[in-house]
Order: C-alpha cells, then structure tokens, then sequence
C-alpha cells in the first residue's frame, strides 16, 4: 500500500475512487475544480490500482476535509486511517491549528473512524445531505486540535 500525495496526472484515479465510494460520485472536473482552490491538498492511497483518496484544503490556520473515499472493495484495511492521520499531519505543516470536517448522523463508521482520531463533535448542518427523493440527513460538524502535537 502507497500513500503519497495527488498530482494533476491524478484526477482520473481520484474520480475513479470516489465514484466507487459515493453516488453520485464526483468527476474529475469537480475534483480538479476543488483541488485548484487556495490551500487545496490532495492524497492518494494506491496498491496497483487506487484503493483510497481524500481532499482537503488548509488555510488561515484551519484545514477542512472536502471529501474522504475508499474504494468499497479496500474497507476495513486501515486506508482512510492512513489517510486521515496523513492530511492532519500535511495540514499541520501547512500551518493549521484545527482541521474540520462535515460527517452524515447516521455514518457510524465514519463518526468512528473520526473519533478515534481524536475528532470531537462541534456543531451540526441540518439537512445538509441529499439523498435524493426528498430525503435529506444532518450533518455532524467535527474538530481535530492540531496544535498539541498529538495523533
């Protein structure tokens, strides 16, 4: 298993993985619109074929996570544990203080993998996810303190 940082020349692989995580998923355009923006960050996870991606941007002394995928296929093999302790560290160096990230209420396995990073709950954005037909599910709003040293 790979983890390194996302390149350009990675947005098919980007898009590939988060297509396979999420419906819908994004397409490059969309990664690479995001991935443009100030402060913008992106890591890839890859072990022949891409297993795991996540994307964020850390600016003003603050990170946010703007999305996290891992292939279903690659669940449960420590991929978004790599990947999360990564981009804290990455946002770190890039001078953050806190990291942020927005989270379904009813993704228990995220809300999990989070706190067991030492993510805390802050806040929550009601109705934040549209599941399509009218459904729409809350968002827990988490925190990490990058500023003690600790992950």
């Amino acid at each position: 298993m790979n983890l390194r940082p996302a390149a350009e020349a990675d947005l098919d692989a980007l898009s590939q993985v988060h297509r396979r995580a999420f419906t819908p998923g994004w397409g490059p355009e969309e990664i690479a619109d995001l991935a443009s923006g100030p402060g913008a960050f992106g890591l890839l996870v890859e072990d022949g074929a891409p297993l795991g991606m996540i994307l964020c941007r850390a600016l003003a002394g603050e990170a946010e996570v703007l999305t996290l995928a891992v292939d279903p296929d690659a669940r449960r093999r420590g991929v978004a544990r790599a990947l999360v302790a990564a981009a804290a560290m990455t946002a770190r160096s890039a001078g953050a203080q806190a990291m942020f990230l927005e989270v379904a209420v009813d993704n228990h396995p995220a809300l999990a993998l989070y706190e067991a990073h030492g993510f805390v709950r802050a806040g929550r954005r009601p109705s934040y996810y549209d599941r399509g037909g009218g459904i729409y599910v809350d968002a827990v709003v988490m925190r990490l303190d990058l500023g003690d040293g600790s992950l």
